[in-house]
């Protein structure tokens, strides 16, 4: 009888295959909904910006061939350092000028604010004093002549020519007498005024030749970095071309280009938890300005699902503190599921 029973136990089946066939097809069922789950729900993307800084281009204001750059890219320089030096020599040439110029114009409105020299008065009336001597001659001679013409002793034509004679001594004194008069007057009111006004406009002109040639000497507008070297010595550099580049790297932000669906969450004074990968580690900004992109190239047709276009919106944001390290060009991820 013992042995029957030992052979019924050994024919009773096993449910523990059963089991965990069924636990194993659950498994890959529940699996297979995660992964579809998954599928249907698509992990957001994360919203990636760059970091950007306040760049001056500092440029020569007069065109000339630069004579020697005193900088190199990473330098630090401070507003109104020189960055480099122009040679100028046709702007030095014009000073020259200007200053000649200026020379001749303040001696002449010099020489009129004095008046004449005293050889020129002495020599003035030295010429009247002979020409009235010569008037006194010559009507002396026209008298006795004239008399003796009366008296039919000499021609008419010889009374014509002493009459001519004294007329013209009288003309000489005449002249002799305005000259005098003319030197001790001295020059007229309206000549003065021409001869100062005459020398101020020299004056303007060595200011402004002085002024273009002090501009050699190219400065920087604002403090920060060098970054970018643009012309070298022995090039020629046009007025209002970038000589150097110059960062300030303490007025940084991030620029973020976001659809308009994606905005909500990123108003101005938002903070935003952000990630540099070229520091390895998570920096906080701030949002202080948003405005649309151009037309031309951030348009989005949704039309066939959402009915409408979608545009897309420049966001910068600065750091809340001052970070070490943070530079132009890095780049910066912001997680939009933890925004």
């Amino acid at each position: 009888m013992q042995s029957a029973a030992s052979g019924r136990q050994a024919q009773k089946p096993s449910i523990l295959p059963a089991v965990f066939g069924a636990l194993v097809l659950l498994g890959a069922a529940a699996f297979i909904g995660w992964g579809i789950w998954q599928a249907m729900t698509p992990v957001p993307v994360p919203l990636q910006g760059m970091m950007d800084a306040t760049t001056v281009s500092v440029s020569a204001k007069v065109p000339g061939r630069i004579a020697a750059i005193s900088v190199r890219e990473g330098d630090r320089v401070q507003a109104g350092d020189a960055v480099a030096r122009l040679a100028l020599p046709e702007i030095n040439a014009k000073v020259a000028q200007a200053k000649a110029l200026q020379a001749a114009a303040d001696a002449k409105a010099s020489l009129a604010d004095e008046g004449p020299r005293t050889q020129e008065l002495d020599a003035a009336r030295a010429d009247l004093a002979r020409a009235r001597a010569g008037l006194a001659l010559a009507q002396s001679s026209w008298k006795r002549v004239d008399a003796l013409q009366k008296e039919g002793l000499i021609s008419a034509q010889r009374r014509d020519e002493v009459l001519a004679q004294r007329e013209s001594a009288e003309k000489l004194v005449a002249a002799a007498e305005a000259k005098v008069s003319a030197l001790e007057d001295g020059a007229r009111r309206q000549e003065k005024t021409a001869a100062e006004a005459l020398a101020r406009q020299a004056a303007g002109g060595v200011e402004e030749a002085s002024s273009l040639a002090s501009e050699a000497d190219i400065r920087s507008p604002a403090s920060g970095e060098v970054t970018r070297v643009v012309l070298h010595e022995g090039e020629i550099a046009p007025a209002g071309f970038p000589v150097v580049l110059v960062t300030n790297l303490e007025d940084s932000w991030a620029t973020f280009n976001v659809r308009e669906d994606e905005l909500p969450g990123m108003e101005v004074g938002k903070e935003l938890a952000a990630r540099v990968p070229a520091l390895g580690k998570n920096v906080s900004f701030r949002v202080y300005w948003i405005n649309p992109r151009g037309d031309y190239a951030v348009w989005r047709a949704t039309r066939q699902s959402s009915g409408y276009d979608i545009r897309t919106f420049e966001v910068r944001a600065r750091p809340v503190e001052k970070t070490e390290g943070l530079r132009p060009g890095m780049t910066v991820i912001i997680d939009r599921a933890r925004r």
